[in-house]
């Protein structure tokens, strides 16, 4: 529930509620609950504002993920597949984009500009393996490259797993990462 949860909006709502009661209480001659409320209030509204700057919002899922495909995701997944999925699909902080370290690492993002960006992800059963298929808008890498680079994402993900690259739609490419075990 906390992956879910804005860090940045529980900062900014509680900091905000503390400020306005201490702002309430300072017209009111209040000077206990007053000094609770800036002393406390202030600091998590001003925390609440920088982590709403610094947010990434997670990823969602394209497709919902059925039964089938959650027994076979608790069977066959790799712990790497179970990283990356619940990393994506939560908020995080001070980072440009999803898996940025990943793809530079790889050498899929020479600039931020060029860099592709998650878009979603879907799990699905391809020849009976659980895969995890994270889907990218990538407008200035073509699927070539991407195909070129399909050896090392496999060994960068690896082991137990199998990687497949395609484009179903221009400028977007979906990097299937499939369980082998």
């Amino acid at each position: 529930m906390l992956r879910q949860t804005s860090l940045g909006t529980l900062g900014l709502s509680v900091g905000g509620v503390l400020f306005l009661a201490g702002l309430v209480a300072y017209v009111t001659d209040n000077p206990t609950l007053n000094l609770a409320g800036f002393f406390y209030g202030v600091p998590l509204l001003l925390g609440g504002l920088a982590l709403k700057a610094s947010e990434l919002t997670p990823v969602p899922f394209t497709k919902p993920t059925s039964k089938d495909i959650l027994e076979l995701r608790e069977q066959q997944a790799t712990a790497t597949q179970n990283q990356i999925r619940l990393d994506v699909t939560r908020y995080r902080y001070g980072q440009d984009a999803h898996l940025d370290s990943s793809l530079s690492s790889l050498g899929l993002s020479p600039t931020d500009e060029e860099r592709p960006v998650l878009t979603g992800l879907h799990e699905t059963a391809i020849a009976g393996a659980y895969a995890l298929v994270l889907e990218f808008e990538s407008p200035l890498i073509p699927l070539e490259i991407w195909e070129q680079k399909r050896e090392k994402i496999e060994g960068f993900f690896g082991p137990g797993v199998r990687v497949t690259v395609t484009q179903p739609a221009e400028e977007r490419v979906d990097v299937a990462l499939i369980a082998t075990s």
